[in-house]
Order: structure tokens, then sequence, then C-alpha cells
């Protein structure tokens, strides 16, 4: 038996936000797909969203990142200030309102005053927004600036502090080296090869549909998907384990078919997207790059 499969992964570790694209309906296929030695590995996660593929199987050794940097500050502050955390997020929910919400909302929109916010207050602030906005939709506006509507929930779980503690525990765990970066993919896994396993889960192919795309100020076209490529293709050469989830489209199979990459088609249901008519079932495919 491995490692992975002999450790205990606690259950409360799991995404504590809803994440445009993110991977809890597609985690058991992605689970039947992942190295029988992935517990011996150093985990790579260059675009960890919500983290759902991260959280579940809670590694040992991981390098995580992401380039949204609001998103990575909810991390450390996760890890490193949870009862602050928490204390700023009971507060937001007992406030909770439309007008609050947009009050909220409206703190990036002055640029001074929200660079003046601490790590906890912008943490929080993502957490409240991305729990009471319409459809958990996280998205921003030319300008990087958040511009969801408010939504109508029942109960937003506005502050779920046993996850948020279960989390910080994980990251926190004597026995786990995880490093949160904000910045770059291919910067995020310079430091990946022989021993090392990277999911890849980008910013999806779509062209002319922004829904899982234009979740954040300035895209990833397809030029950015050739260099994604490219450096899946480096790692491979350099003895990595990569596994990588995007869109099926003929742009991304001509994209890893050329290289000889193993593809294999996907279902996934997609709960987020401002159009009710782009929910439900999605064509995926999981590149993977050995046998």
């Amino acid at each position: 038996m491995s490692s992975e499969a002999a450790r205990r992964r606690d259950p409360l570790v799991r995404p504590c936000l809803k994440w445009a694209g993110g991977k809890r309906q597609l985690l058991p296929e992605i689970r039947k797909r992942l190295p029988d030695n992935l517990g011996d590995l150093r985990y790579y996660e260059p675009f960890v969203g919500a983290g759902a593929l991260f959280l579940d199987r809670q590694p040992r050794r991981a390098v995580v990142n992401d380039n949204n940097e609001q998103l990575v500050l909810t991390y450390r502050a996760i890890r490193d200030q949870v009862d602050e955390l928490v204390a700023a997020l009971n507060a937001h929910r007992e406030r909770d309102s439309e007008e609050y919400y947009y009050r909220i909302r409206e703190q990036d929109r002055d640029s001074e005053k929200f660079a003046g916010l601490s790590a906890v207050q912008k943490a929080a602030r993502l957490i409240y927004l991305n729990k009471t906005c319409y459809n958990g939709l996280y998205r921003v506006n030319s300008q990087g600036l958040f511009n969801v509507p408010y939504g109508r929930h029942s109960d937003p779980r506005i502050c779920d502090e046993p996850v948020l503690r279960a989390i910080h525990g994980y990251l926190n765990c004597e026995s786990a080296e995880i490093e949160i970066l904000n910045g770059d993919f291919e910067a995020a896994v310079e430091t990946a090869g022989q021993g090392a396993f990277v999911y890849f889960d980008p910013p999806y192919h779509g062209p002319g549909n922004n829904s899982f795309t234009g979740y954040q100020a300035g895209g990833f076209g397809e030029d950015e998907q050739r260099r994604l490529r490219d450096v899946f293709a480096r790692l491979t050469a350099a003895g990595a384990r990569c596994l990588l989830s995007n869109s099926d489209t003929p742009f991304v199979r001509e994209l890893y078919s050329d290289e000889g990459f193993e593809i294999v088609a996907v279902k996934a249901r997609r709960a987020i997207n401002s159009d009710g008519a782009g929910r439900g079932a999605a064509a995926e495919v999981l590149v993977k790059n050995w046998k």
C-alpha cells in the first residue's frame, strides 16, 4: 500500500469557496487517473483555484499557486490568522443584507482605501462576497473589480468555521511542507521534475464563451494555452507526472495529440454559469503523460 493510501485524510479539509471551473464534480474521474504512488511525489498545482483536488488529496509536500492575488491572500489568511478570519466572517454574517453586500463590494473601487485593508479584511471580504453573490460566480471587469450582483440565499454559510479550521490545521501540520505562491503558472512549476506530480487546471479554452475564462482580468487566450502545452511537454521530458483538465475542443485536442499524450473524454456537471443554458454536463478532457 502506498503512503498516499495509508495516510488518513480529514474529510473536513475541502474547498471553502465556490469557484468557476471547480473540480468537485470531476473528482471521481480525476482520482481514477492519479499515479499509484502520488503520496510519494511532490504535488504541484499552478492554477489551484478553490483547490478541490489539492484539498481532497492533502499531499504532504506541495506547491500550489494562483495568479489571483486575493485568492492567494485568502489561503494565507486561513493558514496564518484563522481566528481573526473567523471573527471577521461572523461580523459579515451578522450584518448581511443586500445594501451591506454592495457596500462591501464597492471597497475595491477606492484603490487607496482598499490597499489599507488588512490581509484578514480582504480575505473575509472575498469569502463573504463569494458566499452571498449571485450563483457563487467569481467575476471581475476589465479593471479587475468584482462586479457580480447580490444573490438570494436561505443559508449562505458565510462562516464555515469547521472547514476553515480543518484547512488551517492541514496547512500547518508539522509533517506537511506546503508552499502557497502567487504568480505565473510557469514559474510555479520551475522546480518540478522527476519525483513530482503536476495537475494543471487552467482557465478552460472556449472560443466565444467566457463562462469559465473571464473570471479574472487579463484572460487566458490561445497563446497562453500553447505556452501551457509547451510547459506540459517540458515537464514530461524532465520526468514529472502531469495531468491536465480542459474543455473538449478541437483546439485542445490538437495541441496535445500532436505530442502523443493520452486524451480521455469526461463529463462534468457545471453549476456556475451566468447563463442558465450553459449549466449542466460539460464535455471535458483529461490529458495524461504517463501510461
